[in-house]
Protein backbone atom coordinates (compact mmCIF):
# COMPACT_ATOMS: atom_id res chain seq x y z
CA UNK A 1 0.00 0.00 0.00
CA UNK A 2 2.84 2.37 0.94
CA UNK A 3 4.63 1.45 -2.28
CA UNK A 4 1.48 2.25 -4.33
CA UNK A 5 1.11 5.56 -2.47
CA UNK A 6 4.70 6.54 -3.21
CA UNK A 7 4.31 5.63 -6.89
CA UNK A 8 1.06 7.61 -7.14
CA UNK A 9 2.73 10.65 -5.56
CA UNK A 10 5.65 10.42 -8.02
CA UNK A 11 3.23 10.09 -10.98
CA UNK A 12 1.27 13.10 -9.82
CA UNK A 13 4.48 15.14 -9.45
CA UNK A 14 5.68 14.05 -12.91
CA UNK A 15 2.36 14.97 -14.54
CA UNK A 16 2.35 18.33 -12.75
CA UNK A 17 5.95 19.06 -13.71
CA UNK A 18 5.37 18.07 -17.35
CA UNK A 19 2.25 20.21 -17.57
CA UNK A 20 4.07 23.16 -15.99
CA UNK A 21 7.03 22.75 -18.39
CA UNK A 22 4.69 22.49 -21.39
CA UNK A 23 2.82 25.59 -20.28
CA UNK A 24 6.17 27.42 -19.86
CA UNK A 25 7.35 26.21 -23.28
CA UNK A 26 4.15 27.45 -24.93
CA UNK A 27 4.40 30.82 -23.23
CA UNK A 28 8.16 31.16 -23.86
CA UNK A 29 9.52 30.63 -27.37
CA UNK A 30 13.28 30.48 -27.69
CA UNK A 31 14.49 33.07 -30.24
CA UNK A 32 16.20 31.81 -33.38
CA UNK A 33 18.87 33.35 -35.57
CA UNK A 34 17.30 35.52 -38.23
CA UNK A 35 17.47 34.18 -41.78
CA UNK A 36 19.61 37.02 -43.16
CA UNK A 37 22.34 36.55 -40.53
CA UNK A 38 22.17 32.76 -40.95
CA UNK A 39 22.58 33.05 -44.72
CA UNK A 40 25.60 35.30 -44.20
CA UNK A 41 27.22 32.64 -42.01
CA UNK A 42 26.74 30.00 -44.73
CA UNK A 43 28.31 32.29 -47.33
CA UNK A 44 31.29 33.13 -45.07
CA UNK A 45 31.89 29.41 -44.46
CA UNK A 46 31.63 28.76 -48.21
CA UNK A 47 34.19 31.51 -48.90
CA UNK A 48 36.85 29.87 -46.74
CA UNK A 49 36.14 26.30 -47.84
CA UNK A 50 33.80 25.56 -50.75
CA UNK A 51 34.64 21.83 -50.61
CA UNK A 52 32.54 21.28 -47.49
CA UNK A 53 28.72 21.08 -47.88
CA UNK A 54 27.99 23.39 -44.96
CA UNK A 55 24.23 23.59 -45.55
CA UNK A 56 23.71 19.84 -45.53
CA UNK A 57 26.06 19.28 -42.59
CA UNK A 58 24.32 21.98 -40.54
CA UNK A 59 20.78 22.06 -41.98
CA UNK A 60 18.96 23.32 -38.90
CA UNK A 61 16.48 26.16 -39.21
CA UNK A 62 18.46 27.71 -36.37
CA UNK A 63 22.20 27.62 -37.00
CA UNK A 64 22.79 28.70 -33.40
CA UNK A 65 21.09 25.50 -32.20
CA UNK A 66 23.52 23.31 -34.16
CA UNK A 67 26.56 25.21 -35.45
CA UNK A 68 30.14 24.33 -36.46
CA UNK A 69 32.80 24.64 -33.81
CA UNK A 70 34.06 28.21 -33.80
CA UNK A 71 30.71 29.79 -34.69
CA UNK A 72 29.36 31.16 -31.41
CA UNK A 73 26.00 32.77 -30.65
CA UNK A 74 24.65 34.71 -27.70
CA UNK A 75 21.30 36.08 -26.55
CA UNK A 76 20.42 39.76 -26.30
CA UNK A 77 17.47 41.67 -24.86
CA UNK A 78 16.37 44.58 -26.99
CA UNK A 79 14.18 47.05 -25.11
CA UNK A 80 11.79 49.61 -26.55
CA UNK A 81 9.32 52.02 -24.96
CA UNK A 82 6.57 49.39 -25.23
CA UNK A 83 8.23 46.02 -24.59
CA UNK A 84 11.43 43.99 -24.55
CA UNK A 85 12.36 41.31 -27.06
CA UNK A 86 15.00 38.59 -26.74
CA UNK A 87 17.10 37.94 -29.84
CA UNK A 88 20.06 35.74 -30.77
CA UNK A 89 23.07 36.79 -32.85
CA UNK A 90 26.51 35.62 -33.98
CA UNK A 91 29.17 36.90 -31.55
CA UNK A 92 32.25 34.89 -32.59
CA UNK A 93 33.61 33.63 -35.90
CA UNK A 94 36.75 31.50 -35.41
CA UNK A 95 37.96 30.25 -38.79
CA UNK A 96 40.95 28.07 -39.59
CA UNK A 97 41.69 24.67 -38.08
CA UNK A 98 44.11 24.99 -35.15
CA UNK A 99 44.16 21.51 -33.56
CA UNK A 100 41.92 18.64 -32.52
CA UNK A 101 41.25 20.61 -29.36
CA UNK A 102 40.24 23.67 -31.41
CA UNK A 103 38.61 22.20 -34.55
CA UNK A 104 37.50 25.44 -36.16
CA UNK A 105 36.14 25.26 -39.72
CA UNK A 106 39.19 24.47 -41.92
CA UNK A 107 40.34 26.81 -44.68
CA UNK A 108 41.77 25.97 -48.10
CA UNK A 109 44.60 27.61 -50.10
CA UNK A 110 41.91 29.31 -52.19
CA UNK A 111 40.02 30.88 -49.27
CA UNK A 112 38.63 34.36 -49.80
CA UNK A 113 37.62 37.09 -47.39
CA UNK A 114 33.88 37.62 -47.72
CA UNK A 115 32.73 41.27 -47.53
CA UNK A 116 29.75 40.01 -45.50
CA UNK A 117 32.10 39.66 -42.53
CA UNK A 118 32.22 43.43 -42.27
CA UNK A 119 28.55 44.18 -42.94
CA UNK A 120 26.33 41.41 -41.56
CA UNK A 121 27.38 40.84 -37.95
CA UNK A 122 26.79 43.96 -35.88
CA UNK A 123 27.01 42.00 -32.60
CA UNK A 124 30.35 40.35 -33.43
CA UNK A 125 32.81 40.34 -30.51
CA UNK A 126 35.59 38.16 -31.91
CA UNK A 127 36.89 37.59 -35.45
CA UNK A 128 39.65 34.98 -35.77
CA UNK A 129 41.50 33.71 -38.88
CA UNK A 130 44.34 31.18 -38.64
CA UNK A 131 46.31 30.11 -41.75
CA UNK A 132 43.40 30.78 -44.09
CA UNK A 133 45.02 32.99 -46.77
CA UNK A 134 48.25 31.24 -47.69
CA UNK A 135 48.38 31.14 -51.51
CA UNK A 136 45.72 33.16 -53.33
CA UNK A 137 46.23 36.90 -52.83
CA UNK A 138 43.39 38.37 -50.76
CA UNK A 139 42.73 42.04 -49.98
CA UNK A 140 40.74 43.53 -47.13
CA UNK A 141 37.45 44.78 -48.58
CA UNK A 142 36.04 48.23 -47.87
CA UNK A 143 34.91 48.37 -44.25
CA UNK A 144 31.93 50.46 -43.27
CA UNK A 145 32.44 52.91 -40.36
CA UNK A 146 29.61 51.15 -38.53
CA UNK A 147 31.51 47.83 -38.46
CA UNK A 148 33.17 46.74 -35.25
CA UNK A 149 31.29 48.76 -32.66
CA UNK A 150 31.05 45.56 -30.57
CA UNK A 151 34.30 43.87 -31.71
CA UNK A 152 36.64 43.12 -28.80
CA UNK A 153 39.10 40.67 -30.36
CA UNK A 154 40.58 40.81 -33.87
CA UNK A 155 42.99 37.95 -34.62
CA UNK A 156 44.71 37.28 -37.97
CA UNK A 157 47.57 34.79 -37.56
CA UNK A 158 49.84 33.45 -40.35
CA UNK A 159 47.92 34.60 -43.42
CA UNK A 160 50.81 35.66 -45.69
CA UNK A 161 48.58 36.27 -48.74
CA UNK A 162 46.31 38.68 -46.87
CA UNK A 163 47.46 42.11 -48.05
CA UNK A 164 46.47 45.73 -47.71
CA UNK A 165 47.02 48.68 -45.42
CA UNK A 166 46.92 48.02 -41.69
CA UNK A 167 44.96 51.24 -41.22
CA UNK A 168 42.06 49.80 -43.21
CA UNK A 169 41.74 46.96 -40.74
CA UNK A 170 42.01 48.90 -37.47
CA UNK A 171 39.65 51.75 -38.22
CA UNK A 172 36.80 52.64 -35.84
CA UNK A 173 37.20 49.56 -33.61
CA UNK A 174 36.59 51.53 -30.42
CA UNK A 175 35.65 48.48 -28.30
CA UNK A 176 38.77 46.50 -29.28
CA UNK A 177 40.73 44.91 -26.41
CA UNK A 178 42.99 42.54 -28.39
CA UNK A 179 44.42 43.13 -31.84
CA UNK A 180 46.69 40.25 -32.88
CA UNK A 181 47.66 40.70 -36.53
CA UNK A 182 50.84 38.67 -37.01
CA UNK A 183 52.44 36.84 -39.92
CA UNK A 184 50.35 38.50 -42.62
CA UNK A 185 51.09 40.67 -45.66
CA UNK A 186 49.90 44.02 -44.33
CA UNK A 187 51.95 47.11 -45.14
CA UNK A 188 51.83 50.87 -44.67
CA UNK A 189 52.24 52.91 -41.52
CA UNK A 190 50.74 52.30 -38.11
CA UNK A 191 47.82 54.76 -38.19
CA UNK A 192 47.61 57.65 -35.73
CA UNK A 193 44.04 56.58 -35.08
CA UNK A 194 45.27 53.55 -33.16
CA UNK A 195 45.75 55.92 -30.21
CA UNK A 196 41.98 56.26 -30.05
CA UNK A 197 41.47 52.57 -29.26
CA UNK A 198 41.61 53.30 -25.56
CA UNK A 199 40.39 49.86 -24.46
CA UNK A 200 43.32 48.05 -26.07
CA UNK A 201 45.21 45.68 -23.77
CA UNK A 202 47.20 43.88 -26.48
CA UNK A 203 48.51 45.21 -29.78
CA UNK A 204 50.53 42.65 -31.73
CA UNK A 205 51.42 43.68 -35.29
CA UNK A 206 54.53 41.52 -35.71
CA UNK A 207 55.79 39.84 -38.89
CA UNK A 208 54.09 42.10 -41.41
CA UNK A 209 55.57 44.67 -43.80
CA UNK A 210 54.88 47.80 -41.76
CA UNK A 211 57.03 50.90 -42.33
CA UNK A 212 57.46 54.39 -40.90
CA UNK A 213 57.75 55.18 -37.21
CA UNK A 214 55.81 54.57 -34.03
CA UNK A 215 53.04 57.20 -33.83
CA UNK A 216 53.06 59.38 -30.72
CA UNK A 217 49.38 58.59 -30.23
CA UNK A 218 50.35 55.06 -29.20
CA UNK A 219 51.45 56.43 -25.83
CA UNK A 220 47.79 57.20 -25.03
CA UNK A 221 46.94 53.51 -24.65
CA UNK A 222 47.08 53.49 -20.85
CA UNK A 223 45.56 49.99 -20.56
CA UNK A 224 48.08 48.36 -22.89
CA UNK A 225 49.80 45.29 -21.42
CA UNK A 226 51.36 43.75 -24.55
CA UNK A 227 52.96 45.67 -27.43
CA UNK A 228 54.69 43.61 -30.13
CA UNK A 229 55.85 45.40 -33.29
CA UNK A 230 58.71 43.00 -34.08
CA UNK A 231 59.85 41.81 -37.52
CA UNK A 232 58.72 44.81 -39.58
CA UNK A 233 60.47 47.71 -41.36
CA UNK A 234 59.82 50.38 -38.75
CA UNK A 235 62.45 53.09 -38.31
CA UNK A 236 63.32 56.36 -36.62
CA UNK A 237 63.57 57.07 -32.90
CA UNK A 238 61.36 55.31 -30.38
CA UNK A 239 59.18 58.14 -28.96
CA UNK A 240 60.07 59.24 -25.42
CA UNK A 241 56.36 59.30 -24.36
CA UNK A 242 56.28 55.52 -24.76
CA UNK A 243 57.37 55.49 -21.13
CA UNK A 244 53.79 56.50 -20.28
CA UNK A 245 52.67 52.91 -20.92
CA UNK A 246 52.95 52.10 -17.23
CA UNK A 247 50.78 48.94 -17.39
CA UNK A 248 52.99 47.30 -20.02
CA UNK A 249 54.17 43.74 -19.27
CA UNK A 250 55.75 42.93 -22.63
CA UNK A 251 57.47 45.22 -25.15
CA UNK A 252 58.97 43.73 -28.31
CA UNK A 253 60.26 45.95 -31.14
CA UNK A 254 63.02 43.59 -32.29
CA UNK A 255 64.08 43.18 -35.93
CA UNK A 256 63.29 46.67 -37.16
CA UNK A 257 65.42 49.68 -38.08
CA UNK A 258 65.08 51.90 -35.01
CA UNK A 259 67.92 54.33 -34.33
CA UNK A 260 69.01 56.85 -31.71
CA UNK A 261 68.94 56.17 -27.99
CA UNK A 262 66.71 53.76 -26.10
CA UNK A 263 64.39 56.16 -24.24
CA UNK A 264 65.25 56.90 -20.62
CA UNK A 265 61.51 57.19 -19.96
CA UNK A 266 61.25 53.39 -20.08
CA UNK A 267 62.26 53.34 -16.41
CA UNK A 268 58.65 54.31 -15.62
CA UNK A 269 57.51 50.89 -16.85
CA UNK A 270 57.72 49.35 -13.40
CA UNK A 271 55.58 46.34 -14.35
CA UNK A 272 57.56 45.38 -17.45
CA UNK A 273 58.65 41.72 -17.47
CA UNK A 274 59.80 41.18 -21.05
CA UNK A 275 61.89 43.66 -23.09
CA UNK A 276 63.21 42.82 -26.56
CA UNK A 277 64.81 45.59 -28.61
CA UNK A 278 67.34 43.39 -30.36
CA UNK A 279 68.54 43.73 -33.95
CA UNK A 280 67.83 47.39 -34.55
CA UNK A 281 70.35 50.21 -35.07
CA UNK A 282 70.35 51.92 -31.68
CA UNK A 283 73.42 54.12 -31.16
CA UNK A 284 76.57 53.79 -29.09
CA UNK A 285 75.11 54.82 -25.72
CA UNK A 286 75.96 51.74 -23.66
CA UNK A 287 73.66 49.29 -21.91
CA UNK A 288 70.80 51.38 -20.45
CA UNK A 289 71.34 51.85 -16.72
CA UNK A 290 67.62 52.36 -16.16
CA UNK A 291 67.18 48.59 -16.49
CA UNK A 292 68.07 48.36 -12.81
CA UNK A 293 64.92 50.39 -12.05
CA UNK A 294 62.63 47.73 -13.54
CA UNK A 295 62.10 45.41 -10.55
CA UNK A 296 59.84 42.92 -12.35
CA UNK A 297 62.08 42.43 -15.39
CA UNK A 298 62.50 38.75 -16.27
CA UNK A 299 63.94 38.80 -19.80
CA UNK A 300 65.96 41.47 -21.58
CA UNK A 301 67.29 41.18 -25.15
CA UNK A 302 69.37 43.93 -26.76
CA UNK A 303 71.49 41.85 -29.15
CA UNK A 304 72.53 43.24 -32.52
CA UNK A 305 72.64 46.89 -31.42
CA UNK A 306 76.14 48.42 -31.25
CA UNK A 307 75.58 49.95 -27.84
CA UNK A 308 79.21 49.50 -26.77
CA UNK A 309 80.64 50.04 -23.29
CA UNK A 310 80.97 47.56 -20.47
CA UNK A 311 78.44 45.23 -18.86
CA UNK A 312 77.04 47.30 -15.96
CA UNK A 313 77.36 46.08 -12.39
CA UNK A 314 73.75 46.57 -11.31
CA UNK A 315 72.50 43.00 -11.13
CA UNK A 316 71.74 43.03 -7.40
CA UNK A 317 68.54 44.90 -8.33
CA UNK A 318 67.48 42.33 -10.94
CA UNK A 319 67.49 39.01 -9.14
CA UNK A 320 64.45 37.67 -11.00
CA UNK A 321 65.97 37.86 -14.49
CA UNK A 322 65.92 34.52 -16.34
CA UNK A 323 67.12 35.51 -19.82
CA UNK A 324 69.78 37.95 -21.08
CA UNK A 325 70.65 38.50 -24.75
CA UNK A 326 73.62 40.86 -25.11
CA UNK A 327 75.16 39.35 -28.26
CA UNK A 328 76.98 41.40 -30.92
CA UNK A 329 76.76 44.69 -29.02
CA UNK A 330 80.40 45.81 -29.12
CA UNK A 331 80.77 45.18 -25.37
CA UNK A 332 84.25 45.44 -23.83
CA UNK A 333 85.81 44.65 -20.46
CA UNK A 334 85.20 41.67 -18.17
CA UNK A 335 82.13 39.63 -17.32
CA UNK A 336 81.28 40.88 -13.81
CA UNK A 337 81.09 38.10 -11.21
CA UNK A 338 78.14 39.89 -9.58
CA UNK A 339 76.13 39.24 -12.74
CA UNK A 340 76.23 35.55 -11.97
CA UNK A 341 76.04 35.77 -8.18
CA UNK A 342 72.77 37.72 -8.16
CA UNK A 343 71.04 36.09 -11.13
CA UNK A 344 70.38 32.71 -9.55
CA UNK A 345 67.33 32.05 -11.75
CA UNK A 346 69.20 32.63 -15.02
CA UNK A 347 68.29 30.13 -17.76
CA UNK A 348 69.81 31.80 -20.83
CA UNK A 349 72.88 34.02 -21.23
CA UNK A 350 74.08 35.25 -24.63
CA UNK A 351 77.27 37.36 -24.66
CA UNK A 352 78.74 36.10 -27.93
CA UNK A 353 80.37 38.19 -30.68
CA UNK A 354 81.60 40.98 -28.42
CA UNK A 355 85.05 42.12 -27.31
CA UNK A 356 84.94 40.75 -23.77
CA UNK A 357 88.19 39.74 -22.14
CA UNK A 358 89.53 38.30 -18.91
CA UNK A 359 88.45 35.04 -17.34
CA UNK A 360 85.04 33.43 -17.05
CA UNK A 361 83.95 33.94 -13.41
CA UNK A 362 84.10 30.85 -11.19
CA UNK A 363 80.64 31.86 -9.93
CA UNK A 364 79.07 30.33 -13.03
CA UNK A 365 78.98 27.13 -11.01
CA UNK A 366 76.16 28.64 -8.93
CA UNK A 367 73.70 28.68 -11.81
CA UNK A 368 71.34 25.81 -11.04
CA UNK A 369 68.75 26.55 -13.73
CA UNK A 370 70.99 27.51 -16.62
CA UNK A 371 70.14 25.82 -19.94
CA UNK A 372 72.23 27.77 -22.45
CA UNK A 373 75.38 29.90 -22.33
CA UNK A 374 76.90 31.43 -25.46
CA UNK A 375 80.26 33.19 -25.02
CA UNK A 376 81.58 32.55 -28.54
CA UNK A 377 83.87 34.93 -30.43
CA UNK A 378 85.27 37.11 -27.66
CA UNK A 379 88.77 37.44 -26.22
CA UNK A 380 88.22 35.46 -23.04
CA UNK A 381 91.14 33.58 -21.54
CA UNK A 382 92.03 31.20 -18.75
CA UNK A 383 90.47 28.01 -17.55
CA UNK A 384 86.86 27.04 -18.37
CA UNK A 385 85.22 26.95 -14.91
CA UNK A 386 82.23 24.77 -15.76
CA UNK A 387 81.94 21.43 -14.02
CA UNK A 388 81.50 18.26 -16.02
CA UNK A 389 77.95 18.01 -14.64
CA UNK A 390 77.01 21.51 -15.77
CA UNK A 391 78.67 21.03 -19.13
CA UNK A 392 76.81 17.77 -19.71
CA UNK A 393 73.52 19.39 -18.70
CA UNK A 394 73.87 22.15 -21.30
CA UNK A 395 75.36 19.89 -23.96
CA UNK A 396 75.63 21.69 -27.31
CA UNK A 397 74.07 24.81 -25.79
CA UNK A 398 77.35 25.59 -24.03
CA UNK A 399 79.19 27.57 -26.70
CA UNK A 400 82.72 28.82 -26.03
CA UNK A 401 84.43 28.70 -29.44
CA UNK A 402 86.32 31.64 -30.89
CA UNK A 403 88.18 32.39 -27.63
CA UNK A 404 91.77 31.22 -28.35
CA UNK A 405 92.89 32.04 -24.80
CA UNK A 406 90.49 29.61 -23.12
CA UNK A 407 91.51 26.13 -22.05
CA UNK A 408 89.83 23.23 -20.25
CA UNK A 409 90.92 20.55 -17.82
CA UNK A 410 91.53 17.00 -18.91
CA UNK A 411 88.84 15.82 -16.45
CA UNK A 412 86.24 17.95 -18.26
CA UNK A 413 87.31 16.42 -21.55
CA UNK A 414 86.97 12.86 -20.19
CA UNK A 415 83.53 13.38 -18.66
CA UNK A 416 82.02 15.57 -21.40
CA UNK A 417 83.70 14.16 -24.50
CA UNK A 418 80.47 13.92 -26.50
CA UNK A 419 79.79 17.64 -25.99
CA UNK A 420 83.29 18.90 -26.75
CA UNK A 421 82.55 19.72 -30.40
CA UNK A 422 80.67 22.85 -29.35
CA UNK A 423 83.66 24.22 -27.42
CA UNK A 424 85.27 25.34 -30.66
CA UNK A 425 88.59 23.44 -30.54
CA UNK A 426 89.66 24.85 -27.18
CA UNK A 427 93.07 23.77 -25.99
CA UNK A 428 93.91 21.61 -23.01
CA UNK A 429 95.19 23.49 -19.94
CA UNK A 430 98.90 22.84 -19.37
CA UNK A 431 98.96 23.33 -15.60
CA UNK A 432 96.80 21.58 -13.00
CA UNK A 433 93.89 23.58 -11.62
CA UNK A 434 94.91 25.77 -8.66
CA UNK A 435 91.99 27.98 -7.62
CA UNK A 436 92.61 31.71 -7.26
CA UNK A 437 92.27 32.42 -3.49
CA UNK A 438 90.26 35.60 -4.07
CA UNK A 439 87.93 33.90 -6.53
CA UNK A 440 87.64 30.85 -4.32
CA UNK A 441 86.70 32.91 -1.25
CA UNK A 442 84.18 34.90 -3.30
CA UNK A 443 82.69 31.71 -4.69
CA UNK A 444 82.61 30.07 -1.25
CA UNK A 445 80.95 33.14 0.29
CA UNK A 446 78.28 33.21 -2.39
CA UNK A 447 77.68 29.50 -1.99
CA UNK A 448 77.52 29.85 1.78
CA UNK A 449 74.98 32.65 1.45
CA UNK A 450 72.87 30.40 -0.72
CA UNK A 451 73.02 27.65 1.92
CA UNK A 452 72.59 29.88 5.02
CA UNK A 453 68.80 29.59 5.35
CA UNK A 454 68.90 25.79 5.25
CA UNK A 455 71.78 25.74 7.78
CA UNK A 456 69.85 27.89 10.23
CA UNK A 457 66.80 25.65 9.84
CA UNK A 458 68.91 22.58 10.56
CA UNK A 459 70.52 24.13 13.68
CA UNK A 460 67.14 25.35 14.95
CA UNK A 461 65.61 21.92 14.50
CA UNK A 462 68.56 20.30 16.31
CA UNK A 463 68.13 22.50 19.41
CA UNK A 464 64.33 22.02 19.37
CA UNK A 465 64.73 18.24 19.43
CA UNK A 466 67.40 18.50 22.13
CA UNK A 467 65.20 20.65 24.42
CA UNK A 468 62.17 18.44 23.81
CA UNK A 469 64.16 15.34 24.75
CA UNK A 470 65.30 16.81 28.08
Amino acid sequence: MALFHSFSSFSLFFVFSTTLFSTFSISYQQPILNSVEQESVYQVLHSINSDIPWRSLFPSDDLCFSSPHGVVCDYFTETSNVSSTETVHIVELNLGYVSDYTPNPPCTPNSTLSPLLFTSFKYLRKLFFYKCFTETRVSVPDILPSFGSSLEELVFVDNPSLVGSISELLCNLTSLRRAVVTGNGFDGKIPNGVGGLLNLEELTLSRNGLSGGIPLSLSKLKNLKVLDLSHNYLEGNVPEPMGNLSELLKLDVSYNGFTGKIPESFKAMKKLEFLDMSFNRFGNFGVPLFLSEMPRLREVYLSGNRLGGQIPDFWNELGGVTGIGFSDMGLIGNIPASMVVHLRSLCYLGLDNNKLEGTIPEEFGLLEFINEINLENNSLSGRVPFSAKLSSKMGHKLKLGGNPGLCFDESLMRRSAKNMSNLGQLKLCKKPHLPNPAQASSYSLAKAQAQTPSMFMFVGLFFFVLNFHY
